[in-house]
């Protein structure tokens, strides 16, 4: 009797042991026959579940037979990296812009779609025996879409996590959960200053790890179990991850304090807006055209004396110089937050023109005004207009 109860002690800490291990639920392995993948792949997230799927696939022929890789033809060379990964591991590779009138025999197989961006038709995901996977690197059904990771740094989430889901017939990312990253998620280190691609470090190994567990439990086997509980167990609403548009990038200066500009410029790279500059520089007639400004560069300094009325205005630009500005003056580019923070442009674009210090691009585009204003110790020159 004793005896027994060891074994069950032993029996209960290897379980808990496996639970540890992977960090999901403990299922137990459902039998399948070896499975002939067809791999839909592009970026770096995708990458890291390939050479997994390729390792457990020499490691246990049994489990996986064979691996072809799908790719989207590259437009130039270096555009297509999981390609280069897929010869160097000696993988078939078919490359496609469309999935219509593509007559592989994708029949026997199992179709693994990570960071694809084609969507899957019914004719191939109903043929296939045991229908498609997907990893995404979220909580589902939070940030479904397609830029998972730049809506969860832009949304401030200190958490996250990946799922492993179906093909769904008809929708992006609305498949069944086989398995997720256990509640609540696991920490996204340093949050504040998080990047994309630091993120993407984290969450690439993560997803290939709980594709080949699923794989190797057979958790696409009927009957499919739900295994999603983000919806149900957090408080924070769900955000859809649309695509990065470039307007996304467009400083709203009304609304957005210095916060939301810096965490979108550390997420999404450099924000721009638009101001007016002299297209014709007629004495007493000058002509004006609505340019676009790339803020290229920029940090939020302390107040300086004597400026604290341009703070009224959230993006009316101002330089720090006497008239006529000195260009060898060092004096910077500043602007007001709708929360008050005053920010130093160091390096501008401005459309047109090469990348330069604030000062010198607004010179050169020729968008300071003759127009001086004199507070305390500093002399003011603004554009002719607030960035919009």
């Amino acid at each position: 009797m004793a005896y027994l109860m060891r074994a069950g002690a032993l029996c209960h800490h290897r379980s808990a042991l496996s639970k540890r291990s992977f960090g999901y639920r403990f299922l137990a392995t459902k039998t399948y026959d070896p499975l002939r993948i067809l791999f839909c792949g592009a970026d770096e997230f995708s990458i890291a579940s390939l050479k997994a799927l390729h390792a457990e696939h020499v490691k246990r022929p049994d489990r996986i037979s064979s691996i072809d890789v799908v790719c989207r033809p590259g437009k130039r060379v270096g555009r297509v990296p999981i390609k280069a990964v897929a010869t160097e591991l000696s993988l078939p590779i078919h490359e496609i812009d469309t999935f219509k009138d593509w007559a592989v025999d994708y029949s026997p197989r199992r179709l693994v779609a990570v960071s694809f961006g084609l969507f899957v038709p019914p004719r191939i995901l109903n043929a296939a025996k045991y229908g498609g996977l997907n990893v995404h690197p979220s909580l589902l059904p939070d940030f479904r879409g397609p830029a998972p990771l730049h809506h969860t740094l832009l949304a401030g989430r200190t958490k996250t996590g990946v799922t492993l889901q179906t093909l769904h017939v008809k929708h992006f990312d609305h498949g069944v959960i086989l398995q997720q990253t256990p509640a609540p998620g696991f920490e996204i280190p340093n949050p504040d200053t998080c990047t994309v691609p630091e993120l993407l470090n984290i969450v690439a190994p993560k997803g290939a790890e709980i594709l080949l567990d699923g794989i190797r439990k057979g958790l696409f086997v009927p009957p499919i179990e739900d295994a999603g509980w983000r919806a149900s167990q957090s408080d924070e609403p769900l955000i859809h991850a649309a695509k990065i548009k470039p307007e996304d990038r467009h400083i709203d200066w009304v609304n957005w304090t210095w916060k939301d500009i810096n965490r979108r410029n550390r997420v999404l790279g450099p924000l721009w807006s638009k101001t007016l500059a002299v297209s014709d520089p007629t004495p007493g007639n000058p002509l004006f055209q609505q340019r676009r400004v790339i803020l290229s560069e920029m940090e939020e300094v302390d107040t300086l004396k004597g400026c604290e009325a341009f703070s009224l205005v959230p993006g009316l630009p101002f330089v720090d110089s006497a008239h006529p500005i000195d260009r060898q003056q060092g004096k910077g580019l500043y602007v007001f937050t709708r929360d008050g923070k005053l920010i130093r442009i160091h390096q501008m674009k401005v459309e047109g023109e090469q990348n330069a210090d604030g000062v010198r691009a607004a010179l050169k585009a020729r968008m300071l005004s003759d127009r001086t204003f004199h507070s305390g110790a500093a002399d003011f020159t603004p554009f002719h207009n607030p960035l919009q």
